[in-house]
C-alpha cells in the first residue's frame, strides 16, 4: 500500500463565489465521493495552515498581496472579468497556499509517498503582480520557492495538465535555473500563452516546456505526449521534487474547454508522473487542484488520481468515453517541434 496523504480544510468552502464555475461545490462533491467510496479515511490527513506574508512574498509583489487583501476585506466582488472574491477569500487563499507548504514539510520530513492538496482558490494563472483566471495567489509557485529556500531542494519539476496554460507559473520561473515547468494545454485558448517557442530566458532556455495541443485532443494524444516528451525531459532534468498542477478541465464533459480526456486518461497521466517520481525522487510528489468544473468528471478523476497514487487499479469512470468523438488535427507537427526545440531524440 502506497502512503498517500490528502490536505483538505472546510475553510476552502468559505471562498463563496455564487454560481461562478469555480465554486465550493467542486470540493463538496469530491469529498462526498471520496468518503462514500471509503477512500478519504484511508488517506493520511495532512493538517493545513495559512501562508505567512513573507511566504507570499517569495512569489508575489507587496502591492498584489495588499490589493487582494483589501479588496476581499472590503466585501469582495469581481476583481476582473473572471475572478470573484468574497469577504473571506483572502484568508481562504492564505490557507490554500499554506496547505502546500505544510505538505512540502510532510513529504520531506516524514515517511509518505505523495500528497494531494484539495484546495481552492486555484493558483496557476496568478502572476507576481496580478490575480486572474479564478486564481488569487500562485499556490504551486509559492510551494516550489519554499521547498528551494527552506529545504535546500535544488531542482523542482512542475507538471501542469490543466486545460489552460499556467501563464503565472511560467512567468515566475521563466529565468529560474532551479525549476522546470512542463505544460500540456489547449491552444489557442485562454490565456493565450504557452507556445512551443516559449522556453525560458537567457541561460535558462529549455526550462519551460510547452505542448500546445489542438482542440479535441484526447487520451491517445495526451498519453503520447507524456510518454514521449515528459519522461525524457524529466529524466534529463533529474528533479529532486515533482509538483503537479492538477486541472481536470481537459475532461470531455467539461463545458469550459474542448478536450476529450477521460477519467482513465487522467489515471494514465498520473501513473506516468508517479512512475517518474518513484524513479527520480521517491517521496517527493505533490499534487494541487487547479481547474475542473464538471462535478462528476472532477470528483471521479480526483478519485482515480488518488487510487493510482495508492497503487490501486479499480478505476471507476461513470461518464465513460465522449458521447460524440471529434478527431483532432494530427499532433505529429507539435511533437516534432517540441523535440527539435528541446533537443529530444
Amino acid at each position: 500500500m502506497m502512503r498517500v496523504g490528502i490536505s483538505y480544510d472546510p475553510i476552502y468552502l468559505e471562498h463563496k463565489t455564487g454560481n461562478h464555475p469555480e465554486n465550493p461545490r467542486r470540493l463538496e462533491e469530491t469529498v462526498k465521493l471520496l468518503k462514500s467510496e471509503g477512500v478519504f479515511e484511508r488517506l493520511r490527513q495532512i493538517p493545513t495552515r495559512p501562508a505567512s506574508h513573507d511566504e507570499l512574498l517569495l512569489v508575489h509583489d507587496e502591492s498584489h498581496i495588499r490589493r487582494v487583501e483589501s479588496f476581499s476585506r472590503a466585501g469582495g466582488g469581481w476583481l476582473d472579468a473572471d475572478t470573484v472574491l468574497s469577504p473571506e477569500s483572502y484568508e481562504v487563499a492564505l490557507y490554500a497556499a499554506g496547505a502546500l507548504l505544510r505538505a512540502v514539510d510532510e513529504l520531506i520530513r516524514w515517511d509518505i509517498d505523495s500528497i494531494f492538496c484539495l484546495v481552492r482558490p486555484p493558483g496557476h494563472h496568478a502572476t507576481p503582480l496580478r490575480a486572474m483566471g479564478f486564481c488569487l495567489f500562485n499556490n504551486i509557485a509559492i510551494a516550489a520557492k519554499y521547498a528551494i529556500k527552506e529545504h535546500g531542494i535544488n531542482r523542482v519539476l512542475i507538471v501542469d495538465f490543466d486545460v489552460h496554460h499556467g501563464n503565472g507559473t511560467q512567468e515566475i520561473f521563466y529565468d529560474d535555473p532551479d525549476v522546470l515547468y512542463f505544460s500540456t494545454h489547449q491552444y489557442p485558448f485562454y490565456p493565450g500563452t504557452g507556445t512551443v517557442e516559449e522556453t525560458g530566458d537567457g541561460a535558462e532556455k529549455g526550462k519551460c516546456v510547452n505542448i500546445p495541443l489542438p482542440a479535441y485532443s484526447g487520451d491517445e494524444e495526451y498519453i503520447r505526449v507524456y510518454e514521449e516528451i515528459l519522461v525524457p525531459i524529466a529524466e534529463r532534468f533529474a528533479p529532486e521534487f515533482i509538483m503537479v498542477s492538477a486541472g481536470y478541465d481537459p475532461h470531455w464533459a467539461d463545458e469550459l474547454a474542448l478536450m476529450q480526456l477521460t477519467t482513465h486518461g487522467f489515471a494514465r497521466i498520473v501513473e506516468i508522473i508517479k512512475n517518474l517520481s518513484e524513479k527520480l525522487c521517491p517521496g517527493k510528489l505533490l499534487f494541487t487542484l487547479e481547474g475542473g468544473y464538471n462535478l462528476t468528471a472532477l470528483s471521479h478523476s480526483i478519485l482515480a488520481t488518488l487510487k493510482v497514487l495508492m497503487g490501486e487499479r479499480d478505476i471507476k469512470d461513470p461518464l465513460g468515453k465522449p458521447r460524440i468523438v471529434r478527431k483532432p488535427p494530427s499532433i505529429e507537427p507539435i511533437i516534432e517541434a517540441v523535440k527539435r526545440v528541446h533537443n529530444l531524440p
